[in-house]
């Protein structure tokens, strides 16, 4: 029963998390809610080590908790319930689309898709944000407002945000210097 449940609620976030695997954040937040099978800092913990990892974000992330929660039949259903869905609608488009591109309402529509995307995005984005450099839980325990930031976190973020957008000769280097240096930060100052 454990493996048609992980399939259908990854066959539902596949089919709705339209503009790629951050978009499926929010599907993943909902999933932990009704489904107990992570908590939303284990969630975290996968978005990070899904970033770190080759492949897609939304595979990855698939495939982790179809592992943590049902072994390796586990990872293969639910990657597969993620996929199923792009896979089913890519044939059907590919099959119909020479013939309804030139009509107004389906561009219309695809037009329309850019927004939810982005929206999709940044919300998963702003909930990544959150868990990572807000503490609210123990923020709500003692209500002292220096509680509610994660301080090296923080820090990190700047450090990164500076070496990324702000040094001309960091701005160059690889994205996977990056992510082992957030990664050697995160073992030496003991995120």
């Amino acid at each position: 029963m454990i493996y048609l449940r992980l399939f259908f609620e990854f066959f539902k976030t596949g089919l709705f998390a339209v503009g790629g695997g951050m978009a499926t954040l929010p599907f993943l937040y909902s999933m932990s809610d009704t489904t107990g099978w992570f908590s939303h800092g284990q969630l975290a913990d996968m978005v990070a080590v899904s970033e770190s990892t080759p492949g897609p974000i939304g595979v990855n992330m698939a495939t982790y908790v179809g592992f943590t929660t049902a072994g390796v039949p586990g990872a293969l259903v639910a990657t597969l319930g993620l996929v199923t869905p792009s896979v089913i609608i890519i044939l059907i488009i590919a099959r119909v689309l020479q013939a309804f591109r030139s009509n107004k309402y389906v561009d219309a529509a695809f037009y329309g898709l850019r927004p939810c995307s982005v929206g999709l995005i940044a919300a998963a984005g702003l909930l990544v944000v959150k868990i990572a450099v807000l503490n609210t839980e123990l923020y709500a325990q003692t209500g002292v407002l220096a509680d509610l930031f994660n301080l090296k976190a923080l820090l990190l973020a700047a450090v990164l945000l500076l070496l990324t957008r702000g040094i001309r000769q960091t701005k160059k280097l690889h994205p996977i210097v990056f992510i082992l240096a957030s990664a050697a930060a995160g073992v030496l100052f003991s995120f």
